[in-house]
């Protein structure tokens, strides 16, 4: 959905009329503290640990840090700030920064962290000519030098990988007094204070600034590094470029009309995690913070003038890439992420930050939206051409004008009078309905939110203390504040059946606007001097009792999914899990949402950018993510839609979406050749639900990525650290889409040629080495997608029209060969829509290939994926179980060079003779209906 400005300009945006208006949004040069940290460029840092102080116990590091001047020859303390450096499992430090004692309180991030994280040990190993060097349990050191402040972390082989403040940009500015103004006798002012420091103004906004500046700056270096990665959400390329050219990387949430690609403007999400990976390491930062942010990157191999003159002076080209975090309030709190493999780093971001708990399977299936499906007829209509035209689909989604005039939990009586009817119309052939719910409400009288809102004080206040009025879809409006523990309990209560009538278990929610988008403020979001709900401290008054809207800006859409989330459990006492979509994204996002990439253009550039796009939010734990299919703005002619429903029938989340002006896209409405081929994609996804659906259980338990860069599994090949058209899902099927019109061949490459890697086209079972780039011919059905060689893959081939409909339908196993004749996979089961499996109530299971025999086992003592973090493995319960009645209907081997000539089923004390089938123009075997139970574990044995 879209938000646009005033009503002029929401009617030409509507028409579509013009892009994005770059004048609606702050450069670095107009935000004040972006443009005073940026000039900041000191050759030495002001800041010295007083090594007098320092403390060292449990995991902790405490002592006193001073920035100083000199007065003459003499030097003197400025400020004090208090330092604290913890040491955290798995090879992660902390470095905090705060004033000792500030004016008021700053600002801290709390709700990115998932829990308080885990602790490791911390000694101080010696502490000599200044410097301070520390061990924790796991052997990475810290070595911290005094004057000027710098903080060197070295990884277990004793290389440096993560610089902090080597480039003195560390930087806190104190709160202070407003002075009073002095005048002389002519009633001139004698001592005249900077006015930027107490507020500012973009366009007709003015944003006061009670607290005064309080900005805060770090920098990071990465040794030996090729690429920086993450900080999404950008329309730019996967890895980073240096910003010293131009604008730096901004991240605050805003709603971008229109927005462009490839630039580094803030759009809907902000998560300030970032990863370094070269061919010695990976390591990274999270940089905990919720303010406006904007971030400056310098890769020194990169060939712009900087590293020009960094390789003069250093002699040659040198592998390193600086970065620097600049926010306008809080504290310096920076996560330094060690490493030193890339799953090793992801895994630490998640272990902090969260993994996304398993997602209702049919969140994973297909999902037909429209701004706006016009009423009951209009969606069973819909509904019923899926089926006459045999197409799957799993959700129907209703936009705004669902609502009765903008007022969210209510129906449109006319419209749609009779919800609970349509839903369960829906839900008869395994269909979900999702609606929108937005957290601006409409200002009118009657309307029971506004009046519970007004009545007990929910809503945010500007900043004279009253409840804040904007603008956006209902008209004038005001937005819950979140950060208030009762309005949060108020707003999750909304869910509850008997206060949203017409909705079921069956009913999920969409998150939108949650930027917050305001059409009449500034950047089309709140102002920075609107005040947010703070706990009450003892004897706290003035700005010590409220927060400002500058402090958690980013966090705001975390608090407003997170009630939906807690509302739509609590629903059902917890007992069925909920499936919720938001556009606003902040570090944590994962534990509540998935996430799409906004209001994109049907556009070939914009069905290129879903791939890195989703790779950077993927890489920051937002594996849920997608792109409107078919592009939310304009219409796609067929050839476009095709390859769109192609590349997101391969992507986490497969939505088609578009907007109320733009003409009517579902899939029968093309010629039938189109159809047939939108159709085609839709089956290729339900065909493989239940390796989806695997792939969400493994994020779930070891925090690593769905869609995963080729970097990640091939950490040492060079090649694969630009490339961002194409990637993998889990370690098994490498996906390169074609989105380029016209073509007859792509580049793809095939990563592994050092380690022997093979890989097979998924539609020929083709054995292709690994042998970096090749042209692949494609036609208009050709969708690029290899399996790799020693992975097993399951797939359903009775695709009926929802994945609820295919429980119980039988599996394919696809087993694709290595060089040794092995293979392996894996397969989790249960019933797709409870918390069930929380209590046992699941299958996960290891299938392994060789030569000898295939065995599909629960294993109860290892499981080949990690929750632990630290040991690779983890316990699997071994009383887990689920009573599925779906069994084992094919196993197509490919690659195999010696068939062998007899096959025999073993499950519990039966023993049965299998037929098989041998393919020799592309060496495949087909075992023929072994017939297994996939409920208890089997075994086939082959004789030769």
């Amino acid at each position: 959905m879209r938000t646009l400005g005033l009503v002029l300009v929401a009617a030409l945006a509507i028409s579509g009329c013009f892009g994005v208006d770059r004048n609606n949004f702050k450069t670095c040069e107009q935000s004040g503290f972006c443009k005073r940290l940026r000039a900041l460029k000191p050759e030495k840092s002001q800041y010295v640990l007083n090594l007098d102080t320092v403390i060292v116990h449990g995991n902790v590091l405490s002592a006193e840090v001073n920035t100083m001047d000199y007065e003459g020859d003499k030097k003197v303390v400025l400020w004090h700030y208090a330092l604290r450096l913890s040491a955290l499992v798995d090879g992660t430090f902390r470095i905090e920064i705060d004033e000792a004692d500030p004016l008021y309180p700053r600002y801290r991030t709390q709700l990115a962290l998932d829990g308080e994280p885990a602790a490791d040990g911390l000694r101080l190993a010696s502490n000599e000519n200044g410097k301070l060097t520390l061990i924790n349990t796991q052997g990475h050191k810290v070595v911290i030098t005094a004057d000027p402040l710098k903080f060197e972390f070295l990884n277990q082989k004793g290389e440096v990988a993560v610089v902090v403040n080597e480039n003195s940009q560390l930087f806190v500015e104190p709160l202070r007094v407003r002075k009073e103004r002095v005048d002389d006798e002519d009633g001139q002012a004698l001592d005249v204070e900077d006015e930027s420091a107490w507020s500012e103004n973009f366009k007709t906004h003015h944003d006061r600034k009670p607290r005064g500046n309080e900005a805060v700056s770090v920098d990071v270096s990465f040794p030996d590094a090729d690429h920086v990665y993450g900080i999404p959400q950008h329309t730019d390329r996967f890895f980073l470029k240096t910003t010293t050219d131009g604008e730096p990387y901004r991240l605050y949430n805003l709603d971008v009309f229109e927005y462009e690609l490839d630039s580094r403007m803030a759009i809907y999400g902000a998560v300030p995690v970032m990863y370094a990976h070269g061919s010695s390491r990976s390591a990274g930062v999270f940089w905990h913070n919720s303010a406006e942010t904007w971030v400056d990157v310098v890769n020194y191999a990169e060939g712009n003038v900087v590293s020009s003159l960094v390789n003069l002076v250093t002699g040659g080209q040198k592998r390193k890439v600086d970065a620097r975090f600049m926010s306008e309030s809080g504290i310096v709190d920076v996560f330094v992420l060690l490493g030193d493999r890339p799953a090793d780093v992801f895994r630490q971001y998640t272990r902090l930050t969260g993994a996304a708990p398993l997602p209702p399977k049919f969140s994973l299936a297909y999902h037909q939206s429209r701004w706006n499906y016009v009423d009951e007829a209009d969606v069973r209509s819909v509904d019923e051409n899926f089926d006459a035209h045999d197409i799957p689909a799993d959700v129907i989604w209703l936009d705004i004008e669902y609502t009765d005039r903008k007022k969210y939990f209510t129906w449109d009586p006319e419209k749609f009078p009779r919800p609970a009817e349509m839903v369960a119309n829906l839900t008869a052939k395994g269909r979900k309905l999702v609606v929108i719910i937005d957290p601006h409400i409409k200002r009118e009288a009657g309307y029971f939110v506004h009046e519970d809102a007004q009545d007990n004080s929910y809503y945010v206040k500007d900043k004279d203390g009253k409840d804040y009025d904007g603008w956006c879809w209902p008209g004038s409006s005001s937005y819950l504040d979140f950060f208030n523990p009762a309005a949060s309990k108020y707003y999750a209560e909304r869910y509850r059946f008997e206060n949203f009538p017409g909705t079921s278990k069956d009913v999920h929610f969409w998150n939108d606007m949650n930027e917050p988008s305001v059409f009449s403020g500034p950047e089309i979001t709140m102002p920075k001097d609107n005040r947010h709900y703070a706990p009450p401290v003892d004897g706290a008054d003035g700005l010590s009792s409220f927060w400002e809207h500058r402090h958690v800006h980013n966090e705001y859409g975390l608090w407003h999914i997170r009630a939906t989330k807690q509302g739509a459990m609590d629903r059902t006492n917890g007992k069925y899990r909920a499936f919720i979509l938001t556009r606003a994204t902040f570090a944590g996002t994962q534990r509540y949402a998935a996430v799409w990439t906004g209001d994109n253009m049907a556009e070939w550039g914009h069905l290129a950018a879903t791939v890195p796009m989703c790779l950077s939010l993927g890489a920051a734990g937002i594996s849920h993510c997608g792109a409107d299919v078919g592009g939310f703005f304009k219409y796609p002619e067929s050839e476009l839609m095709t390859r769109w429903y192609q590349a997101g029938a391969f992507q986490p989340f497969f939505r088609a979406h578009s907007h109320i002006e733009t003409k009517r896209r579902e899939p029968w409405l093309y010629e039938p050749a189109t159809t047939a081929l939108l159709r085609d994609a839709n089956r290729r996804r339900y065909a493989l639900i239940d390796f989806w659906y695997t792939l969400f259980y493994e994020h779930s338990i070891d925090g690593l990525p769905v869609m995963r860069p080729l970097w990640q599994e091939f950490p040492e090949e060079r090649d694969t650290y630009a490339i961002d058209d194409q990637y993998l899902l889990g370690d098994k099927l490498l996906v390169r889409p074609v989105t380029e019109p016209g073509v007859s061949s792509v580049k793809v490459y095939l990563p592994g040629k050092d380690a022997r890697v093979l890989w097979y086209d998924v539609d020929t079972y083709k054995m292709i080495p690994a042998q970096g780039y090749l042209n692949q011919d494609v036609n208009i059905a050709k969708i690029p997608v290899y399996q790799r060689g020693g992975s097993v893959v399951p797939r359903k081939e009775r695709v009926r029209r929802s994945s609820a409909l295919m429980a119980d339908d039988p599996y394919t196993l696809v087993v694709a060969l290595d060089h040794n004749n092995t293979a392996t996979g894996t397969l989790y089961i249960d019933d797709g829509e409870t918390t069930d499996y929380t209590d046992s109530q699941y299958i996960y299971a290891k299938i392994t290939y060789e030569p000898s025999a295939m065995t599909y086992s629960f294993d109860s003592r290892k499981s080949p994926h990690n929750s632990e973090f630290l040991s690779g493995f983890i316990f699997v319960n071994e009383n887990a179980h689920f009573p599925t009645r779906s069994w084992l209907e094919r196993i197509v081997i490919a690659g195999i060079k010696t068939p062998p000539k007899t096959a025999k089923l073993h499950q519990e004390e039966k023993q049965t003779a299998l037929q098989m089938t041998l393919h020799k123009g592309n060496d495949v075997l087909v075992v023929r209906k072994p017939g297994a139970s996939m409920a208890k574990p089997w075994k086939i044995t082959f004789s030769y």
